[in-house]
């Protein structure tokens, strides 16, 4: 019988207790600010049913949602007709339920289910994980978590400046410098589509769009002639994305743009509604006394590909690592409509922690804290010494002091490894001298020096060296 070779399915990966601990690090750092700006956690179910989540993201996220076979003869219904109609004829006859794509489409069900009892606005975050049948890469995997924080209830822009307000905080308490906040509006890109004059579809124009940064302006060109748009027309499209200059200076290009294509006419809608809306946000965070607008970009060419932002929408990228998007969002104006709930704004983002850690690793920008493990090691010179250690390991532990014994009589040059390679800092050594005199000796691993305490006292020395 051979021997199977243990491996994890593609795109997915186990982490030992360097990577949990560097992960809660991380985790800890987005709790507390989404905690501080008025946020509530939430946890929704890891298998949805396929109603909830199909249609949600467009054609393609459809392809990418893991079905979840039906338990027993998951097969029993399916006939010979249907095998020859194809997937989409099989499909709802063996999978009812599926693995959450992400966290919003869910928060929207919840919403929808527990209208009743929400006081609106309703902020919540939420950290958990998703899964996607995509091609794994570098900083893409299948499971993966997020971290999400969203409003719903209010149209207020308030919420859109505090995005921006939380994403910076967070990459700057986990010591990122060099990123940028890149913030657009699906009005903007409307208004793209409508100085076109309705050449093409506008799907297909955002989609292109999207995949700039990826494919460059030759590669979304050649997209865009292959779904049907004339040259002219694309070489409009790159007059609209590639507006330069501040802020202040894109925001009076495009305006200037618009109103000569005459498509500034509905100053609630569109266009105009974007311009309006982004000078707003700029607005509250320069009341607010932000301090980075450099990290702020206006992106013109931003176009995120789910289909239920409706307003501003957001995108992070570290700017000295090669990787993809750490963060993003936006608005959605009627995500629970789907649901029954018409009507009903919101707006949300979501950290990618994977992603952020691959980066803080390649910047070497973990904390040494951030990773766990016991501030001491007793050792264990003889079973004769048992009553003495035993009860010395009760009283730092009762002192909230982390300590474990080494579980076996072994030799000292051993158990100095063991607690080399965990990153133990403190040894504490009490052998047959020692206890005869009260004493223990405290070696700081670290530090390669040693002292003689009386055990009595030993707790709070190691309180006052922690």
């Amino acid at each position: 019988m051979s021997v199977q070779k243990p491996s994890t399915p593609r795109g997915t990966r186990d982490f030992g207790p360097v990577q949990v601990a560097r992960r809660n690090y991380i985790f800890g750092v987005i709790r507390r600010v989404f905690e501080k700006f008025g946020f509530a956690p939430l946890e929704t179910p890891t298998l949805e049913n396929l109603s909830v989540l199909m249609g949600k993201y467009g054609e393609e996220g459809n392809q990418l949602l893991f079905k979840v076979l039906n338990s027993g003869d998951f097969a029993k219904d399916v006939t010979a007709e249907d095998l020859a109609a194809g997937s989409q004829k099989i499909l709802p006859k063996v999978a009812e339920k599926g693995l959450r794509y992400d966290l919003t489409v869910p928060f929207a069900r919840y919403v929808v289910m527990n209208r009743g009892q929400l006081t609106l606005p309703f902020k919540r975050y939420q950290i958990q994980p998703v899964w996607r049948a995509d091609r794994p890469a570098r900083g893409r995997y299948r499971e993966f978590v997020q971290c999400d924080a969203d409003v719903v209830g209010t149209n207020s822009l308030l919420c859109e400046a505090e995005i921006v307000l939380m994403i910076n905080e967070v990459l700057s308490t986990l010591g990122l410098t060099d990123f940028t906040i890149k913030i657009n509006h699906r009005g903007v890109l409307s208004g793209i589509y409508q100085a076109l004059g309705g050449v093409g579809r506008e799907s297909d124009l955002f989609v292109a769009i999207d995949k700039l940064d990826k494919i460059g302006r030759d590669g979304v060109s050649k997209e865009l002639l292959e779904r049907g748009f004339p040259q002219a027309a694309i070489d409009k499209v790159f007059g609209y994305l590639e507006v330069g200059g501040s802020f202040d200076e894109k925001l009076a290009a495009l305006r200037a743009a618009f109103g000569q294509d005459g498509v500034l006419s509905d100053a609630t809608a569109g266009p105009a509604k974007g311009l309006q809306d982004l000078t707003e946000v700029q607005q509250y965070l320069q009341d607010f006394g932000f301090q980075h607008f450099e990290r702020l970009d206006f992106d013109v060419t931003l176009a995120r590909g789910l289909s239920y932002y409706t307003g501003c929408i957001f995108e992070v990228k570290v700017n000295n690592v090669q990787m993809g998007s750490i963060s993003g969002g936006g608005r959605y104006d009627n995500l629970t409509g789907a649901f029954g709930l018409p009507g009903l704004s919101g707006v949300g983002f979501s950290f990618g922690v994977d992603r952020i850690y691959d980066v803080l690793e390649e910047l070497q920008l973990f904390p040494e804290g951030a990773v766990a493990a016991p501030l001491c090691l007793v050792a264990n010179f003889d079973a004769e010494g048992r009553s003495t250690v035993l009860p010395l390991l009760r009283q730092l532990r009762d002192a909230g002091l982390s300590a474990e014994l080494y579980p076996e009589v072994s030799k000292l040059k051993k158990q100095f490894e063991y607690a080399d390679k965990r990153g133990i800092r403190f040894m504490i050594l009490a052998g047959s001298e020692e206890r005869a005199g009260g004493l223990v000796k405290l070696r700081d691993m670290r530090a390669g020096t040693e002292q003689t305490v009386p055990a009595a006292e030993v707790v709070a020395v190691l309180q006052a060296l922690a």
